[in-house]
C-alpha cells in the first residue's frame, strides 16, 4: 500500500513537472502566445481580418473615444469569477485591457506548484521570483486581478462562460486558463482565496492599494461581482478606508432584475449609506439558506448586468459618455431606471463619513465660477422699420376676461381662468299689441 501511494506521488510530481513546461513554453517571449497566434505589442487600427483590435480601434476613427490603446495603462480588480463577473472578465479581456502579473495564490508560485517551490533552494526560489518581477516588468500594459475562492461546478453550466470539462477546478484558475486562450496578449493575477476572513483581508487591502500598473499604486478600478451581502461590505469597507472607486453588480434572487452602482467614497452612496435589509436587521445570512433551496438563475439576466457594467467600465476609464451612479434592469418590464444616491451624513461606517468631509474640503477648495445672469433680449424695441409690438386687447379687458385664481399647492399653476358671468340687468321692452294680422304685417313690408 505504502508503494502504491509512493508510486502516485512520484507520478503526480512528474505530471506538475510536465504541467510547468508546457505552462513556460507558452509563457511571453516563447514566440507562442498560446492562443493560436503571435502576441502584439501595439494595438493598430488596421482593418485586416487577422488585426482582433480593428474594431475597437474604429472607435477612435469614429469619435467615440480620444485613444482607445490607453486601455492598456489601466488596472481593474474583478472580485467574484461567477456568473456575472467570469463574463464580465472575457469582455475585458476581449477589449484588451489586462496584461502582466499572474500569480495563483495558495496553489502555485510562478509555474510551479507550492510543493514544488518548497523543495527549491534558497538561491532557486529568489532566482525564481527575480525572474517573475521581470516577467511583470515587460511593458507598459495594465492589469487584471481576480478575486474568488469557490470551484467550478456542474450547477454553474446554466451560466455563460465555464464549461463541463473545467468542473472541479478553482473559477480563477479556469477563469485564467480560458481567457488565456482568447487573448494571449492578457497576464492575469489570480487570488484563489476568501476575501472575508480576517487573514485574507489584509493582503486583499494590499492588492487593491499596491497592485496597479506600477507596483506601490493603486489599481483604477475595483468591481464587486460576489453574490452575498457579507462579501460586498467587505469590499465596501476596504474601499472607504482606501478612498478606492469602485462598482457593484448583482442580480436579484429570482434570476429577472438586476443593477449596477458606481461608488467614490465621499461622493456618492457607500454600500452602509442604505444598506440592504438583510445588513441593516444584522441578519446572519447564513439562516437564510435552506437545505435544498436556490437562488434562480439565468444567463440572459447575467450577460445583460455584465454587459452594462463592462460598458460602464470603459466610458468611466476612456472618458466617453455618461457613466451611471446608478442602473437598474428589470427583466419582465425591460425597465431601466437610473438614480444617483448621496452619501448619509450618518453612515455606521466611519471612514465613509471621513471621506466625505474630505470631499467637502475638496470642494470648498474648487476656484468658485461666477454665475452671470443674463438679460433678457428684448426684441423689436429698437428698429429701422418703425415696427411696434403692442397688445391689441387693453388691460381693463385682459382682466374681465380673467377669473379667480384657485388655491393650489406650491409649485402647481393654472394655463387659464374662467370669467365670472355678468349678470347685468336689462330693462324688458314691451310691445303694444296693434290687433293686425300677419297677413296684414306681411302685406305693409311688401309695399315699402
Amino acid at each position: 500500500m505504502a508503494e502504491s501511494v509512493e508510486r502516485l506521488q512520484q507520478r503526480v510530481q512528474e505530471l506538475e513537472r510536465e504541467l510547468a513546461q508546457e505552462r513556460s513554453r507558452r509563457m511571453p517571449g516563447s514566440g507562442d502566445g498560446g492562443g493560436g497566434r503571435a502576441r502584439i505589442e501595439k494595438m493598430s487600427p488596421e482593418v485586416v481580418d487577422s488585426n482582433p483590435y480593428s474594431r475597437l480601434m474604429a472607435l477612435k476613427r469614429m469619435g467615440i473615444v480620444s485613444d482607445y490603446e490607453k486601455i492598456r495603462t489601466f488596472a481593474v480588480a474583478i472580485v467574484g469569477v461567477g456568473g456575472v463577473g467570469s463574463v464580465t472578465a472575457e469582455m475585458l479581456t476581449r477589449c484588451g485591457i489586462g496584461k502582466v502579473k499572474t500569480f495563483l495564490f495558495a496553489y502555485h508560485i510562478g509555474n510551479y506548484s507550492l510543493l514544488e517551490y518548497i523543495r527549491f533552494t534558497k538561491a532557486e526560489q529568489k532566482l525564481l521570483i527575480a525572474d517573475l518581477s521581470t516577467l511583470t516588468d515587460q511593458g507598459a500594459w495594465s492589469i487584471l486581478l481576480l478575486f474568488d475562492y469557490d470551484k467550478v461546478e456542474l450547477a454553474n453550466m446554466n451560466r455563460l462562460f465555464f464549461q463541463p470539462h473545467q468542473a472541479g477546478l478553482s473559477k480563477v484558475q479556469a477563469a485564467e486558463h480560458t481567457l488565456r486562450n482568447i487573448n494571449p496578449d492578457v497576464l492575469f493575477e489570480v487570488h484563489n482565496y476568501n476575501i472575508t476572513t480576517v487573514e485574507n483581508f489584509q493582503h486583499f487591502m494590499d492588492r487593491i492599494s499596491n497592485g496597479g500598473l506600477e507596483e506601490g499604486k493603486p489599481v483604477d478600478l475595483v468591481l464587486s461581482c460576489v453574490d452575498n451581502f457579507e462579501a460586498r461590505m467587505t469590499i465596501n469597507t476596504a474601499c472607504n478606508e482606501l478612498g478606492q472607486t469602485w462598482m457593484e453588480s448583482g442580480v436579484s434572487e429570482n434570476a429577472v432584475s438586476g443593477h449596477i452602482q458606481l461608488i467614490i467614497p465621499g461622493e456618492s452612496a457607500c454600500f452602509a449609506c442604505a444598506p440592504p435589509l438583510v445588513v441593516a436587521a444584522n441578519i446572519d445570512e447564513n439562516t437564510l439558506k435552506r437545505e435544498g433551496v436556490c437562488a434562480a438563475s439565468l444567463p440572459t439576466t447575467m450577460g445583460v448586468v455584465a454587459g452594462i457594467l463592462v460598458q460602464n467600465v470603459l466610458k468611466f476609464l476612456l472618458n466617453f459618455g455618461t457613466v451611471s451612479f446608478y442602473l437598474g434592469y428589470n427583466a419582465m418590464q425591460d425597465f431601466f431606471p437610473t438614480m444617483s444616491m448621496k452619501p448619509n451624513p450618518q453612515c455606521d461606517d466611519r471612514n465613509c463619513r471621513k471621506q466625505q468631509e474630505e470631499y467637502k474640503k475638496k470642494v470648498a477648495a474648487l476656484p468658485k465660477q461666477e454665475v452671470i445672469q443674463e438679460e433678457e433680449e428684448i426684441i423689436h424695441e429698437d428698429n429701422e422699420w418703425g415696427i411696434e409690438l403692442v397688445s391689441e386687447v387693453s388691460e381693463e379687458e385682459l382682466k374681465n376676461s380673467s377669473g379667480p385664481v384657485p388655491d393650489l399647492p406650491e409649485g402647481i399653476t393654472v394655463a387659464y381662468t374662467i370669467p365670472k358671468k355678468q349678470e347685468d340687468s336689462v330693462s324688458e321692452l314691451t310691445v303694444e299689441d296693434s290687433g293686425e294680422s300677419l297677413e296684414d304685417l306681411m302685406a305693409k313690408m311688401k309695399n315699402m
